[in-house]
């Protein structure tokens, strides 16, 4: 019994995974249409946890990292970015940044995009500042 509730948790994290991967992938074709230029996907940034981004983009003189949710429905999605997730893709932008002298000076910013199934994505910009 135990075997398969390990088989069954396996496929359920391998199902949420996919579901993630699609949901990014949905998003940067979102973002893409909107003008930006996707510059990372699935960014480990730094090391000592700093975490991961889903999305980093360059519209003109803005960088955003953004925060990709999906959920049953987009108020979910939204609850579901914690203020410790936040604060990990806060510190992950701080480390991007630090290695990527081009792009000094730069507007930052931080937005989030959700989904939900049977609706359109929703682009959230500016979701949170450093401090929230």
């Amino acid at each position: 019994m135990g075997l398969q509730l390990n088989r069954s948790d396996r496929r359920s994290k391998l199902a949420a995974l996919a579901r993630g991967r699609r949901a990014e992938a949905l998003a940067r074709i979102l973002l893409i249409i909107k003008g930006y230029r996707i510059l990372a996907k699935r960014r480990q940034a730094g090391g000592g946890g700093a975490g991961e981004i889903d999305i980093i983009a360059r519209r003109g003189q803005v960088i955003a990292f953004i925060e990709v949710k999906a959920r049953s429905d987009q108020e979910r999605a939204a609850l579901a970015i914690s203020k410790r997730q936040r604060q990990r893709v806060m510190r992950g932008a701080e480390a991007f940044l630090a290695g990527r002298a081009d792009l000094a000076g730069l507007a930052v910013r931080f937005d989030a995009i959700l989904l939900a199934p049977g609706r359109w994505p929703r682009h959230i910009i500016d979701a949170w500042r450093d401090g929230d």
